[in-house]
């Protein structure tokens, strides 16, 4: 029972250890989405002027130190966003679609339009979201881009790689919504 013991508290210690903390907010070194395997390829802060406004974190299949392979890469993928400070739903979508219109042509955009529709109507109909709210965003190649907030899918699965590679673009394009996030989730974090 002794050896038990030790195992299990050596098993639990190793795994505190590799998590990953972002302002207070620890996020798991992996975790399955949907039928697949991930790990946190990197996790880092958003901020806006001195506010800290999220932590989050970028599960992925395998680990890519590049934007461009982390787009390309299939599999399962997640992101996680611990909110730092109250905002309101129409903050979050408003600063969802101008990273996106900042990283994609009027064309580009002209395609993701009605699936970006889905995901704002979703995220506007809760309303507002208090701090420590857990927003997650995740890639199932079975089923398309699913929102869950604080534990509890909301609307419906949006089909199409392509609207979840322009949701990373936010944070991992040419543009990204704040570059040393970019960095952090691309574990290149200082």
């Amino acid at each position: 029972m002794k050896n038990l013991l030790m195992a299990v508290l050596a098993a639990l210690s190793c795994q505190l250890a590799h998590a990953v903390e972002v302002a207070g907010v620890k996020f798991d070194d992996q975790t399955r989405v949907g039928s697949g395997e991930t790990v946190v390829n990197g996790a880092g802060l958003r901020k806006k002027a001195f506010f800290k406004v999220y932590a989050m974190a970028l599960y992925l299949p395998a680990k890519h130190g590049e934007a461009e392979a982390v787009l390309a890469a299939s599999g399962a993928k997640r992101i996680s966003i611990s909110l730092l400070r109250d905002l309101t739903a129409k903050q979050f979508v408003d600063a969802l679609e101008e990273g996106m219109t900042n990283n994609h042509s009027d064309a580009e955009m002209a395609a993701l339009k009605d699936r970006l529709k889905q995901l704002s109507d979703t995220m506007l109909a809760i309303g507002e979201a208090k701090t420590g709210t857990t927003i997650v965003i995740d890639w199932l190649p079975d089923s398309g881009t699913r929102l869950t907030v604080n534990g509890q899918v909301k609307g419906k699965d949006i089909a199409g790689e392509d609207f979840y590679r322009a949701l990373l673009k936010i944070w991992l394009g040419n543009k990204p919504v704040q570059d040393d996030l970019k960095q952090a989730l691309l574990g290149k974090a200082s």
